[in-house]
């Protein structure tokens, strides 16, 4: 099995957090799933043989839950790290064997490389970048008494905010930490999606949105694609992605960019994972 994981950290703490859930959900990840498939083989009612892959996928789907659960409470115990005004998102995938298992919490993206009929390379994005604006999003977020709402001088980024109050102002609905809004409709609840890797699927994108601001998936593709090292694919693509911030947002501060590049198909003598972050 291999884990590889892209985590953001925002706030004034960010940097800290996102350090610590790194730390943290390998370790606890392989424990619950341990546990996890120690009970379900355990379980007379369950026919392991019969359906393997819905079994495998529920089981990698409840450790997920129950490690993001667990790690987000370890966070608000912390006593070294103010997590009330900062977070962390955390998108994550699992290869095991033929299957990759994606997580994603916060609006990091996972894009996956896949030869089309034609022969091209498309790309097909494998998770939500979690917005307050998306509907069921802002449906939890209003239900649970917290505000959506653009500042005048970004139109069109959203943000959740506490009832009475003009803070946080946090551009994602879903993020480990921020617990001054954790009340309010923010969660830390991941997406746990599947995928059976096909010699069609070359290579999987994990980035920050730093990255996916200024760069589009089709973009990130070819980028990657076209960079004949492996080992230096990421760097390339975390390159590409800051010189597009200083020529599309001129005047705005770079925001932290991050990749991973999981390579699926076996080349010899590559490896398999390059990755690279830029700080601000």
């Amino acid at each position: 099995m291999m884990f590889c994981g892209i985590f953001d950290g925002h706030g004034p703490w960010g940097h800290f957090v996102a350090k610590k859930v790194r730390e943290w959900m390998p370790s606890s990840l392989l424990c619950h799933w341990q546990e996890t498939l120690a009970q379900t083989s355990l379980d007379p009612d369950i026919d392991l043989e019969s359906d393997k892959k819905h079994q495998r996928f529920n089981m990698w789907k409840h450790s997920y839950i129950k490690t993001c659960a667990a790690v987000d409470q370890e966070l608000e115990q912390h006593r070294k790290i103010d997590t009330f005004h900062s977070g962390t998102t955390a998108s994550t995938i699992v290869r095991q064997g033929e299957f990759i298992f994606v997580a994603n919490v916060g609006d990091s993206r996972a894009v996956l490389a896949a030869t089309s009929d034609d022969g091209d390379l498309v790309p097909v994005q494998l998770t939500v970048d979690f917005k307050p604006n998306l509907p069921e999003e802002c449906e939890r977020i209003l239900q649970c008494k917290g505000r959506v709402f653009c500042l005048e001088d970004e139109p069109r980024v959203h943000r959740i905010w506490l009832p009475d109050e003009e803070s946080p102002g946090l551009a994602m609905s879903r993020a480990f930490g921020d617990y001054c809004i954790k009340d309010f409709g923010l969660i830390s609840v991941p997406e746990v999606t599947q995928r059976h890797i096909t010699s069609k699927d070359q290579f999987v994108v994990l980035a920050t949105d730093g990255v996916w601001d200024v760069i589009s998936n089709q973009e990130a593709v070819q980028i990657v694609s076209s960079t004949a090292d492996r080992a230096k694919a990421a760097k390339r693509l975390v390159e590409s992605a800051a010189h597009a911030w200083k020529r599309k947002r001129k005047g705005i501060a770079m925001d932290d960019i991050s990749a991973i590049c999981l390579f699926l198909q076996s080349s010899p003598h590559t490896q398999e994972i390059s990755h690279v972050s830029t700080p601000k």
